[in-house]
C-alpha cells in the first residue's frame, strides 16, 4: 500500500442498535454487521495498526473546520441510548494529531481541537467493536465541516500525508450509515428511490471503482437522508494513492436505515517475521497450536459468553474456522473485572472436544456461569467484562526438580489418580515450585504429605489485558 504507514482503511456503520448493551434483542437483527465488524477488527489488526484514526458525521461541527477531539484520554459511553454502563475508552495520538493539524493547515485547512466532549455515537460505535474484538492501541478521532466535497477528499490527503510522517502503522475508519429512508417505517421516512444511493456505494465498492462515490447525484443523496456520505470523500482522499483492496463485508437494512461495512484499502500485514518464526517454532516444538494473534479467540469466547447470558442458548461452532481454532486443544477461560476482580474462571486439563473452538465455547460459557465461587454473571455486567484464553500444551510428566512456574503450568494427582489440580503459570505472587505445587494441591482437596504425581504444561495466553488470570 504504498511507502507510507496507512495500512488499513475501511467504512463502519454506527447505529447504537448494534451495541448488544443498547440493543438487547434487537441486535439479533444486525447481527451480520456485528459478525462482519469482528471479520473488520481482525484484518485491521492483522495489519498491525498502531494507532486509528477515525472521522464521524456527528461530532461537533465546526462550518469552516474540521474538529479532532483534543483530551489525552478519550471517552464515550452509550447514557443517551440508556445503557449508561457501556463505554469506551482510548488513549489519543496527540502526536499523530499534531501531524494531521500541520498537513492540514499547508493547504489551508483548519483543524481545530475540542476539549470537554464524550465522543459521540458515530466514535463511540465503530471503536467500542474496534475494542470489544480485540484492538488496542491510540485514536485520532475526528468530525468533518461544511466544506466543499472536494475539500473533504484533500483533507483526507492530508491525513494520509501525516500518516507517512508520523512513521508507525495507521489505519482509518470512516463512521457513517447510508441510506436512512429505506422503507416506510424508517426513522427519517420513506424515499421510493433511497435504494439507488445504497447501490451505488455497494457496487462501486465491489467493483473497486470508487470515484463512482464522488459523483453520485446529490438530489439522490439528500433525499436519500445519508450521513455517511463526507466520511466516505475522507476516506477516498486517505487512500487515493494507496493499493486498493475493495471488499463489502456485508450490508443489511434492517430498520430502513444502510449499513455497510467494508474495506477500502489494506497493506500486508506487519509481523515481524523473524521473531514470528522463532515464536511459531518454539510453539510447535512444545505441541501448542500456531497462531499469529488472540484477537479471534477472544472475540469468540466474548460472542459466547454474551449470547448465553442475553439469549440462554450455546452458539455453534463458527463455519470458517481458521487453523488454530480448527486444532484439538484444551484452554482456560477466564473473565475479570474492569477493576482487576476475578469473576469467574473454568478450562480443561486435556482436550474433550473436537477442536479448539469448541473447547474454548464450552469453557466460556462454564465460566460465566458454573464457577463454584461466584453467582452467574448477570446481563448487567457484560459491558464491565474483560476475558483472557490460556491454550495449554499437552502435559508431560516431570519431576519436582523439573518445575518453573513462571514458564509452566502444573498439574497435581494422588497416587491413585482420583484428585487432581491444576495451576497456570506465571501468576502473580506465586514464585516458587513448592507455592505452586502446594497451592494446586489444596485445589485439589489433596492432604499435605501425600505422595503427588507431577505434570508440566506450557499455556499461550491471549487477554483483553495483561493482568494474569487465575
Amino acid at each position: 500500500m504504498g511507502t507510507g504507514s496507512l495500512v488499513f482503511a475501511g467504512i463502519a456503520p454506527h447505529p447504537p442498535i448494534m451495541v448488544p448493551e443498547v440493543g438487547l434483542e434487537a441486535a439479533a437483527e444486525v447481527r451480520g454487521s456485528i459478525e462482519a465488524m469482528q471479520e473488520f477488527t481482525r484484518r485491521l489488526i492483522e495489519s498491525g495498526a498502531e494507532t486509528v484514526v477515525l472521522v464521524s458525521p456527528h461530532a461537533p461541527l465546526e462550518p469552516r473546520a474540521f474538529v479532532a477531539y483534543g483530551d489525552a484520554q478519550l471517552y464515550g459511553d452509550f447514557a443517551n441510548f440508556r445503557a449508561p454502563e457501556t463505554k469506551v475508552e482510548a488513549e489519543l495520538d496527540e502526536e499523530m494529531l499534531d501531524a494531521i493539524a500541520r498537513a492540514a493547515s499547508e493547504k489551508g485547512f483548519e483543524v481545530l481541537g475540542i476539549r470537554g466532549y464524550n465522543l459521540d455515537h458515530g466514535t463511540s460505535v465503530p471503536l467500542y467493536f474496534l475494542q470489544r474484538n480485540g484492538w488496542r492501541g491510540r485514536v485520532v478521532a475526528l468530525g468533518y465541516s461544511f466544506l466543499s466535497n472536494e475539500d473533504h477528499l484533500q483533507f483526507g490527503s492530508c491525513i494520509k500525508r501525516a500518516t507517512d510522517e508520523a512513521g508507525r502503522a495507521v489505519a482509518f475508519v470512516a463512521s457513517g450509515d447510508l441510506s436512512h429512508r429505506l422503507k416506510p417505517e424508517a426513522p427519517a421516512g420513506y424515499y421510493p428511490q433511497a435504494y439507488l444511493f445504497d447501490q451505488e456505494v455497494v457496487e462501486s465498492i465491489r467493483a473497486a471503482q470508487p470515484e463512482r462515490i464522488i459523483h453520485i447525484d446529490p438530489d439522490l443523496r439528500k433525499m436519500a437522508g445519508e450521513c455517511g456520505y463526507r466520511s466516505m470523500l475522507v476516506a477516498l482522499g486517505v487512500t487515493e494513492s494507496a493499493t486498493p483492496d475493495h471488499e463489502v463485508l456485508h450490508y443489511e437494512a434492517p430498520f430502513g436505515v444502510g449499513y455497510l461495512v467494508a474495506q477500502i484499502a489494506r497493506g500486508p500485514a506487519r509481523v515481524a517475521e523473524k521473531a514470528t518464526v522463532q515464536r511459531d517454532k518454539a510453539k510447535i516444538e512444545n505441541g501448542m497450536p500456531v497462531e499469529e494473534d488472540g484477537a479471534g479467540l477472544l472475540a469468540l469466547a466474548r460472542r459466547a459468553i454474551e449470547t448465553f447470558v442475553c439469549e440462554g442458548r450455546v452458539i455453534g461452532k463458527p463455519s470458517a474456522l481458521d487453523p488454530v481454532l480448527n486444532q484439538r486443544a484444551a484452554c482456560f477461560v477466564s473473565i475479570k473485572t474492569f477493576d482487576k476482580e476475578l469473576r469467574g474462571c473454568i478450562g480443561t486439563i486435556e482436550p474433550v472436544k473436537d477442536t479448539l473452538a469448541e473447547e474454548l465455547i464450552s469453557n466460556a460459557v462454564s465460566s460465566a456461569t458454573r464457577d463454584p465461587r461466584f453467582p452467574p454473571i448477570s446481563r448487567e455486567e457484560l459491558p464491565r467484562l474483560r476475558y483472557s484464553v490460556d491454550v495449554l500444551s499437552p502435559p508431560e510428566p516431570v519431576e519436582f526438580e523439573q518445575l518453573d512456574p513462571k514458564l509452566y503450568g502444573v498439574i497435581v494427582e494422588d497416587e491413585r489418580g482420583k484428585r487432581r489440580g491444576l495451576l497456570l503459570p506465571d501468576l502473580q505472587g506465586i514464585e516458587t515450585a513448592r507455592q505452586q505445587v502446594d497451592i494446586a494441591a489444596r485445589k485439589a482437596g489433596i492432604r499435605p504429605g501425600t505422595p503427588l504425581k507431577l505434570s508440566r504444561f506450557r499455556v499461550e495466553r491471549f487477554g483483553e489485558s495483561s493482568q494474569s488470570i487465575n
